[in-house]
């Protein structure tokens, strides 16, 4: 336990292999990216997700990943040449590109369709917990319908006991959304504009 900011608040820092292991064994993880602070867990626990961010369980979580491969084992085959050139252009940062997956992957992250949102992040020290973790549920990091936190000491108030990674402050993100697309036979459209902007 150390104790951060000014209110002398006590959260529990872990460095990435130590996080990576309470994420294994069922633990929700709070993260620093590009865009907005990040509550995770592995897809099979994502339910403690919904739950804990009081999040409308129709609402779909996205699927975050440290490179392209890790990603893109779970895309639908009909989708993954259009995905990629999106991906190549974008990534790492702030798009979220929503692609079909193959069986059904999709489950544990969208109850309302085989759709899922991936995205790799821009922030290293993202990428370095999601190389260690392999791809993992996430959201933001607020209750549902509050404003997004904006560093670890907000995050801590909103889920305490959640433990957050280390090193803390946490880098500077943009306070901003990522960009939401969808392909849908061969079409991409926009279903939430954020912090990128299409050509």
């Amino acid at each position: 336990m150390h104790v951060v900011g000014k209110n002398e608040m006590i959260i529990e820092k872990f460095e990435i292999s130590d996080l990576a292991l309470k994420l294994k064994k069922g633990s929700l993880a709070l993260f620093p990216t590009d865009t907005l602070p990040a509550l995770c867990s592995y897809p099979k626990y994502s339910e403690k997700i919904w739950i804990t961010k009081k999040r409308p369980s129709n609402k779909p979580l996205i699927l975050m990943g440290g490179c392209l491969e890790d990603l893109f084992e779970f895309v639908n085959p009909c989708a993954i040449e259009d995905g990629l050139k999106l991906a190549d252009i974008y990534w790492p940062g702030a798009l979220t590109i929503v692609l079909p997956t193959i069986g059904n992957f999709s489950r544990n992250l969208n109850c309302n369709s085989n759709s899922l949102g991936f995205r790799i992040p821009a922030l290293k020290l993202a990428r370095d917990l999601l190389m260690k973790t392999g791809p993992l549920a996430t959201t933001s990091a607020n209750i549902s319908g509050k404003a997004p936190v904006k560093d670890a000491l907000e995050a801590s108030i909103q889920f305490p006991g959640i433990p957050i990674l280390a090193p803390v402050p946490w880098p500077n993100s943009s306070g901003m959304a990522s960009t939401v697309v969808e392909w849908e036979e061969g079409k991409w459209n926009l279903l939430r504009a954020g912090s990128v902007v299409l050509n």
